[in-house]
């Protein structure tokens, strides 16, 4: 994949975020993917092969985590599960 410069960040959220409410660019997130606060502006966009569009971490590439994986800061519960078997 290969990383996209997006020169206004918030027409872009407000035409690709898939959810109702569109985030502020000041808003801080968590990302569940690399477990650091973000900073919703400062997100990377990624293309695909087949052109496809990723709103990405802003940590990206060394973080996998995409929009989906932004949860509000303390949100996430640590039950300390570590999976199946």
């Amino acid at each position: 994949m290969k990383e996209i410069k997006i020169q206004d960040k918030q027409a872009y959220l407000e035409e690709n975020y898939p959810f109702r409410e569109v985030p502020d660019l000041s808003d801080r997130k968590e990302c569940i993917h690399c477990q650091q606060e973000i900073i919703v502006g400062e997100y990377k966009v990624f293309v695909d092969d087949t052109g496809f569009e990723f709103i990405c971490c802003p940590n990206a590439p060394q973080c996998s985590g995409t929009l989906i994986d932004w949860i509000e800061k303390d949100e996430w519960v640590d039950d300390g599960f570590e999976g199946f078997g």
